[in-house]
């Protein structure tokens, strides 16, 4: 089979299409046909190992030392069965699927085997593989935060990076719980964060959101870009402050949750099971959550797609059609 094979740290230059050994599924796995995948941030961080300082060594022993130790990136995929193991119950051959690699990665290859019980689902029947690719990291991170920091009605939520992968999810689904959203983004993304349910929008480029008079239960940074200070000034004194982006606290943060009832919620992995994955498929289904796509790119050009999402402006998610007979397929 095809993959997307890189054996050292860099640039995207890094990303070789090459020829490998299709995998078998063992018992308890399924083998799926990969018909899209997506390009995120953390694929860009994998490649290049650019880590926060702080989680250096808890990255390198992850990743790999001197080169990685997983040598297929990709961390969400849709795609179809083509296989399962004797023991498997939940899956059959021809269900489309999709899922998160987070564990593993791999999502970058033709076919890719995935435990049973692992975070994988089968497809909201009203969207392509293409936009069931892009929910698996970015909308079930948005949820798991969202419900650490308890989101119901009433509550006041500033999403800031609204319009980005993690972001717009996080827009959607605070509405969904009934909360009142704001979200922050550039001029350019506006109207389209407006589209997803925001209350209201700030031009960060035009409006500094901590000078306002607003104060929120809920400040969720999805871009690591805002000042923690300013975020801070903002912040209710019994609210909390997420960011999906930062592993560890900085001295600040320390100090802040030492020292007031402010609540910290750090970058840390949602639990590797299918249930959000249920849940983010029937709200899919139901009309109550979109997927933002800014751009399609095929197998082939997976390096142009990962140049452009290295430049930090995309809107949405970026989606590789590893399957290209059409762009919505």
């Amino acid at each position: 089979m095809k993959a997307i094979v890189y054996t050292k740290y860099g640039t995207p230059d890094v990303l070789q299409l090459k020829e490998v050994v299709k995998p078998i599924p063992k018992k308890n796995e399924i083998l799926v046909k990969v018909k899209a995948t997506t390009v995120t941030i953390a694929d860009i961080r994998s490649r290049s190992f650019t880590v926060p300082s702080t989680f250096w060594l808890p990255a390198r022993i992850k990743l790999g030392f001197r080169q990685p130790k997983k040598e297929i990136l990709g961390m969400e995929l849709a795609g179809e069965v083509e296989s399962v193991g004797k023991e498997v119950k939940r899956f059959k051959e021809g269900d489309q699927v999709f899922a998160a690699s987070l564990a593993g990665f791999g999502a970058y290859a033709e076919y890719k085997c995935l435990p049973e019980d692992g975070p994988v689902s089968i497809k909201p029947s009203n969207i392509t593989y293409a936009e069931a690719a892009a929910i698996p990291i970015g909308a079930r991170t948005a949820l798991y935060f969202l419900r650490k920091a308890n989101i119901h009605n009433g509550k006041r939520v500033l999403v800031y990076g609204a319009s980005g992968s993690v972001g717009s999810y996080a827009v959607q689904l605070a509405k969904y719980f009934g909360a009142n959203v704001t979200g922050v983004c550039s001029t350019t993304n506006l109207e389209l964060v407006k589209s997803l349910g925001a209350d209201k929008v700030i031009d960060y480029t035009a409006e500094d959101f901590s000078k306002t008079i607003e104060t929120y239960d809920v400040i969720f940074e999805a871009v690591n870009k805002s000042s923690f200070s300013d975020c801070m000034k903002v912040l209710k004194k019994d609210g909390t402050y997420i960011n999906v982006t930062e592993p560890l606290p900085s001295v600040q943060m320390m100090m802040t949750k030492l020292t007031t009832a402010k609540n910290l919620l750090l970058s840390r992995n949602s639990p590797e099971t299918p249930e959000a994955l249920v849940f983010l498929k029937e709200l899919v289904e139901r009309g109550k959550l979109k997927v933002v796509i800014d751009r399609y790119y095929e197998f082939e050009e997976i390096v142009e797609a990962h140049r452009y999402v290295e430049k930090g402006h995309k809107k949405g998610n970026v989606i590789i059609n590893v399957e290209h007979k059409n762009k919505s397929s």
